[in-house]
C-alpha cells in the first residue's frame, strides 16, 4: 500500500489546488483554495470559460462596475468550486475577500453571496465551507455564519488563541499553516532546518489539536501549507490534511510505512489547561503574544489581497465594462 493510501486510512486529505486533472487523479476527500489559485486560473486559458462566465455573470446583475468587479471575483471563486464539487465526494472550500478580514459585516455579507450561488447553481450548502481569515472579525462572522447553517473554514491559524477563539464560537474547521510556521522560526532563529519532530509547526499543530480533545472540542483541525513530506508524516492521525498535488504524488510513489503520530485518546490527556478567549480584548492579548502568528497573519492577509487584487475584473482578466460604472 502506497503512503498517500495509508494516510487516507487515518486522515481525511484534501487537495490544495485549482488543478481539476490532479484532484481527479488523486481522488481527495475534499478540496480546497484560495485567492493564490484563483489569480492564477484568472489568467489561464484553460479556465477561461469559468472566467467569462463570471464576467457575464456579474454584468448582467450589476449598475455599477465596482460591484460587478467585486461579484465577479466572487463568481470565479464559486465557478471553480463548482467544478471541485464534481470531483470531491466532501467539501469545498471557498474563501471570502481577504480585504474583509476586519469587517464581521462585510464578511458575513460576502459569505451568503458565495452561498447563495453555490445553491443556485445546486451545490448545498452543506458541501462548502467559506474560508475566513483567523481575525477576531473573521471568527465572530464565522459564528454568525453558523447561526444561518453556513459553516466556516478559519484560515491562516497560527497561533493556539486563534485555535480557541475558533473553537470556542463553534467553527466548522480550522487551517494551522504549518510550513509558514516554521519559515518565520527558520527566519527568526537564523537556522536551516528541524528535526521533524521538532517543527514548530509541526509543534503548534499537535498543540492545537491536544487542546480540542482534552477539552471536547468538535472543531476539525486540517493541518495546511506544507513544505515538505516530514511535515505530512508527523502529522499523520490529526482529523484532516490539505496538501498539494505535487506532495500527495510523492506519498503515491512511495510503499514505506506510515505509521500513526496522532491519537485522540493520548492527546486528550495532554492539552494545555482550559483559556477562555470569547472576550475580545483577551483574544488579542494572547494573539500579540504570539510574535510569529501577529507577524504571518498580517502577512497573509497582505498576501491574499494582493492575489485577489491580481485576479480582479480591474485588470485584464475579467474586465467588465459597465457604462456610466
Amino acid at each position: 500500500m502506497d503512503q498517500l493510501a495509508q494516510l487516507k486510512a487515518i486522515t481525511v486529505v484534501s487537495a490544495d489546488t485549482a488543478d481539476l486533472d490532479a484532484v481527479e487523479a488523486l481522488k481527495p476527500q475534499d478540496a480546497t483554495t484560495n485567492p493564490t489559485f484563483i489569480a492564477a486560473i484568472a489568467s489561464s486559458p484553460k479556465y477561461a470559460s469559468l472566467v467569462e462566465e463570471a464576467a457575464t455573470y456579474a454584468k448582467e446583475k450589476c449598475e455599477k462596475k465596482s460591484d460587478a468587479l467585486e461579484l465577479a471575483l466572487d463568481r470565479l471563486a464559486v465557478n471553480l468550486g463548482k467544478e471541485l464539487a464534481k470531483r470531491v465526494p466532501g467539501f469545498v472550500s471557498t474563501e471570502v475577500d481577504a480585504r474583509q478580514s476586519f469587517s464581521i459585516e462585510r464578511t458575513v455579507q460576502r459569505a451568503k453571496r458565495i452561498i447563495d450561488m453555490y445553491e443556485a447553481d445546486g451545490i448545498p450548502r452543506d458541501r462548502v465551507l467559506i474560508k475566513v481569515a483567523g481575525t477576531w472579525e473573521g471568527i465572530q462572522a464565522a459564528k454568525q455564519l453558523k447561526g444561518e447553517n453556513i459553516q466556516c473554514n478559519i484560515t491562516l491559524i497560527f497561533s493556539l488563541a486563534q485555535a480557541i477563539a475558533s473553537a470556542q464560537v463553534g467553527a466548522m474547521l480550522i487551517s494551522p499553516f504549518v510550513g509558514r510556521m516554521m519559515d518565520w522560526h527558520k527566519k527568526t532563529l537564523g537556522v536551516d532546518s528541524f528535526a521533524p519532530a521538532e517543527d514548530p509547526g509541526v509543534v503548534s499543530v499537535a498543540r492545537i489539536y491536544a487542546y480540542y480533545k482534552t477539552h471536547g472540542y468538535n472543531t476539525i483541525v486540517m493541518g495546511a501549507s506544507f513544505r515538505n513530506l516530514d511535515e505530512i508524516k508527523e502529522l499523520a492521525g490529526v482529523d484532516r490534511l490539505t496538501v498539494s498535488p505535487k506532495l500527495l504524488e510523492e506519498l503515491q510513489k512511495s510503499t514505506q510505512p506510515l505509521p500513526r503520530k496522532l491519537e485522540p485518546s493520548i492527546a486528550a490527556q495532554s492539552g494545555d489547561e482550559f483559556i477562555d478567549l470569547s472576550e475580545e480584548a483577551a483574544f488579542r492579548w494572547m494573539l500579540n503574544e504570539d510574535a510569529c502568528a501577529t507577524e504571518k497573519l498580517a502577512e497573509g492577509i497582505r498576501a491574499f489581497a494582493a492575489d485577489t487584487i491580481k485576479a480582479s475584473p480591474a485588470g485584464r482578466h475579467i474586465y467588465v465594462e459597465i457604462p456610466g460604472g
